[in-house]
């Protein structure tokens, strides 16, 4: 599970520049049971979105958290997922660039 150690690397290096209240919003939301810890959304994502993780971040939309989420496909499509931070329901998803290319249809 590399993915799962760049992505928390990844978490920490944004958290370490974030505003320090930032940083105890989002712990306190992780503490309290409103936003899944990064490692176990990241795990569920995986299998239904499997690809690197480009960015993460958490924040509160409408009230409540979302973590959104840059993923680079393995055919290398990138995709920007909304979930809630919660649940790891996906809210939105929204590809970049060209769709992946299909084979003929039958």
């Amino acid at each position: 599970m590399p993915w799962l150690l760049a992505a928390c690397v990844l978490w920490m290096a944004l958290l370490a520049h974030a505003d320090e209240s930032d940083h105890e919003r989002a712990r306190d939301a992780v503490q309290s049971g409103q936003a899944l810890a990064l490692p176990v959304l990241l795990e569920r994502l995986q299998r239904s979105h499997p690809g690197q993780v480009l960015e993460i971040e958490l924040e509160r939309d409408d009230g409540r958290w979302v973590y959104e989420v840059k993923l680079l496909q393995p055919g290398g499509q990138v995709v920007k997922l909304a979930i809630d931070a919660r649940t790891a329901e996906v809210l939105k998803q929204r590809f970049k660039g060209a769709p992946p290319t299909q084979g003929p249809a039958r």
